[in-house]
């Protein structure tokens, strides 16, 4: 595991060791350092390309869920050498071309043109730059290659607080400020979810380019909202407000819908789960309730949603 302490990683982590799996994990030992006592810890830093502690080693696998640059990719190619095993890359849907896409998203839907001139990762460069990191990726490994690129994750442990402010804002219930249409199509993925596909597909020593998306059943910005206020037991009237881009799962207008029409049936021929979101919602709820509800990094205060609301 190329990273593995956080969140998605994390999440791979424990399906694989729950499955009968040998885990190395290979980070910079400053985050998780409490978790998975039990395993063997390689050091490195991929920013700085110390990956010496690579130098040794043969694994049936490598999961990388934390190369975000090409150089990434590269240097740890030419530091696994042929010890890697299947390379298993965890890419991104904003790899696709909207404008390219037929109502619906596929797996072969254009992507962007790749970004090999910055590693400044920022909205606009987060894609192309994934894009370069997965020619790379197919370059070097061929037919032992296999990219999957997820939606928006959702579950416990989530760093990035996205989901997490729809769970408690709906659990609080009362008039909810929806800053968005509320029939936006919304798409998220379990971790869980995400990570039993990235075991199953490692299992079966399978290639080829995946989408991993939920829930099951498609759903809406207003549906999101209220399958977390059923998941807490709360009712919530949702009011609609101005939009505001780049608001948690809002999307500038309806040009942007079809990043939220990914085809997941390949993914789910490969093995991919359709856990139902309210009980996404319930263990996300569960989590933050636990570590005590800390201020969120995403969404907006109270005292804003009141203004919006007052107008």
């Amino acid at each position: 595991m190329l990273g593995g302490t956080s969140f998605v990683g994390r999440a791979i982590v424990e399906d694989a060791l729950a499955r009968g799996h040998e885990v190395t994990l290979f980070s910079r030992g400053r985050t998780g350092t409490d978790l998975f006592p039990e395993l063997e810890r390689l050091i490195g830093d991929r920013e700085s390309a110390d990956y010496a502690s690579l130098g040794e080693g043969r694994w049936d696998a490598t999961v990388d869920v934390s190369g975000y640059v090409p150089r990434h990719v590269t240097q740890a190619a030419e530091a696994l050498g042929d010890r890697a095993g299947r390379y298993l890359f965890i890419s991104t849907g904003s790899v696709y071309d909207r404008q390219a896409a037929d109502g619906v998203m596929t797996e072969d839907t254009a992507r962007l043109p790749a970004e090999r001139t910055t590693e400044e990762i920022t909205g606009e460069t987060y894609g192309p730059l994934k894009v370069a990191c997965e020619d790379d990726v197919l370059a070097r490994y061929g037919t032992a290659a296999t990219i999957v690129r997820p939606t928006i994750v959702a579950g416990p442990h989530d760093p990035t607080d996205r989901f997490t402010y729809w769970v408690r804002r709906a659990a609080r219930g009362g008039r909810v400020a929806l800053p968005g249409r509320p029939d936006q199509p919304v798409q998220v993925v379990d971790s869980r979810d995400l990570a039993r596909l990235v075991t199953t597909l490692l299992e079966d020593d399978r290639p080829g380019v995946f989408n991993a998306a939920g829930p099951g059943e498609p759903t809406t910005l207003a549906g999101l909202v209220h399958a977390c206020a059923e998941a807490a037991g709360s009712t919530v009237d949702l009011v609609t407000v101005d939009v505001e881009p780049g608001f948690p799962f809002v999307l500038a207008d309806a040009s942007w819908d079809v990043m939220f029409r990914r085809s997941t049936a390949r993914s789910r021929e490969a093995g991919l789960p359709a856990t139902p979101l309210t009980t996404t919602a319930a263990d996300v709820l569960a989590w933050d309730r636990d570590r005590g509800e800390p201020p969120l990094t995403a969404g907006m205060t109270p005292e804003r949603e009141a203004e919006l609301l007052a107008r």
